[in-house]
């Protein structure tokens, strides 16, 4: 205890930080600063209590209705803009609010918490508009993002097609330049917002050369729904997230002017790949709200049902299950909390992002199949929430990258991260 106190002493005289001691570690009190933080400040505080507001006043009230019907939530994106809940990270300069992904992810979180499907259609748009937020001129951002600040309208990030998901150098999407246009010909699937958006980030083939690596092959542009010659296909009927608008998106002779690409031809492949740095966080941000609900729902029910004379949560096979979920949240929400922190920091975050986006998908399978189980026989029914919550949470295992794909990322930047010891 005294090489303790003398370490203590001498440590809070340099920083100033320790500011009493006493003869028993219990009851001396400390502050000292460790490079992390796990509280929130007072805006983002502020912001999760605004985004939880609104998702218990506006979202879970009907968020049934869209499951059932799968009708687009125009009225919720409408109110969400208005509450200033979307497009967190527009720069000051174009009209936005200038936050980061952290904030972005707080948001989601709730958002998904009430409705995953809901959080896709409002919150997916941004994932269009961080390409054009890194990548973009002057121009570009005043035109495209000053008007997604002016009024409700969404964004999509038109990457995959039939045969080219994980594999983005499988795009086989033509941009043929002639004179100051590019003309277009392809097929994108399985695009969030595909029907809905006002104007799409694509992802198009531009190198003559079949050949010609990734780093070379591609061309990033910003298209207008509008254009002549694209045609969006029928809504998918999914088995989750029935809100959200999905669709292909044929482009037959779609003259796009070259004012309209992103840095330059052949940038297309790292500008996407950036953008998805960005968006991972986002997303595992979404499956923790899910996995979230779900322990909640669960937790809750567990008290209300009675067997054998006691609430079923009283049974330790029931606690036990409520225990794992519980861990699982709180350990995949700090892994979307730091990879959000390190793309704030400017720092490339690959591998943390690649982590939180495979680790939160897999736990909010996992919680949402464990509330169904701890729910039982009613559980598999549409009276509670959860078999929704079950439903919705399988797309985190595939959208943005699959949990296969996640961890090839990850094992091959360990493996490089080891080659440089």
């Amino acid at each position: 205890m005294a090489l303790f106190r003398k370490f203590a002493n001498i440590y809070g005289k340099a920083t100033g930080t320790f500011s009493g001691f006493s003869s028993e570690l219990s009851s001396y009190t400390c502050k000292y600063y460790s490079g992390y933080s796990f509280d929130l400040n007072d805006a983002e505080k502020k912001l999760k209590e605004n985004a939880r507001k609104f998702v218990r006043e506006e979202i879970i009230p009907v968020a049934s209705h869209h499951d059932f019907t799968g009708e687009f939530p125009w009225d919720i994106v409408k109110k969400t803009h208005k509450n200033g809940l979307m497009n967190l990270h527009i720069p000051n300069e174009f009209g936005g609010l200038g936050m980061g992904v952290f904030d972005e992810c707080l948001v989601a979180e709730e958002f998904a918490y009430g409705c995953s499907g809901i959080m896709a259609a409002t919150q997916s748009s941004n994932f269009g508009q961080i390409p054009v937020i890194i990548n973009g001129n002057d121009t570009q951002k005043k035109k495209y993002l000053g008007r997604l600040v002016e009024e409700p309208i969404l964004t999509a990030f038109c990457v995959t097609e039939p045969g080219a998901g994980s594999d983005v150098n499988g795009v086989k999407t033509r941009a043929e330049k002639k004179g100051d246009e590019y003309i277009i010909n392809g097929q994108k699937m399985w695009i969030t917002n595909g029907g809905v958006a006002n104007w799409y980030f694509l992802l198009a083939r531009t190198h003559p050369d079949p050949k010609a690596p990734a780093s070379k092959a591609f061309t990033a542009f910003i298209v207008e729904r509008d254009t002549p010659g694209i045609t969006p296909g029928r809504k998918e009927i999914n088995m989750g997230q029935k809100a959200s608008d999905t669709r292909g998106i044929t482009f037959e002779d779609v003259r796009v002017p070259k004012e309209n690409v992103l840095i330059g031809e052949g940038a297309g492949f790292k500008i996407a790949i950036e953008a998805l740095d960005s968006s991972r966080p986002v997303v595992a941000a979404g499956a923790v709200g899910l996995a979230q609900r779900a322990l909640d729902e669960a937790t809750k029910y567990s008290l209300e049902r009675n067997t054998f004379g006691l609430p079923i949560a009283a049974h330790q096979a029931v606690a036990f299950i409520l225990a794992d979920m519980a861990i699982a949240v709180q350990t995949a929400r700090l892994a979307w909390q730091r990879s959000a922190w390190e793309v704030d920091q400017g720092r490339r975050n690959t591998l943390q992002a690649s982590i939180a986006k495979a680790y939160a998908a897999d736990i909010a399978n996992k919680c949402a199949t464990d509330a169904v189980q701890i729910f039982g026989a009613i559980g598999y029914s549409t009276k509670y929430p959860v078999e929704k919550l079950m439903r919705d949470a399988k797309i985190y295992q595939i959208y943005e990258g699959t949990a296969q794909i996640q961890r090839l990322i990850i094992s091959r930047a360990i493996l490089d991260l080891a080659k440089q010891k």
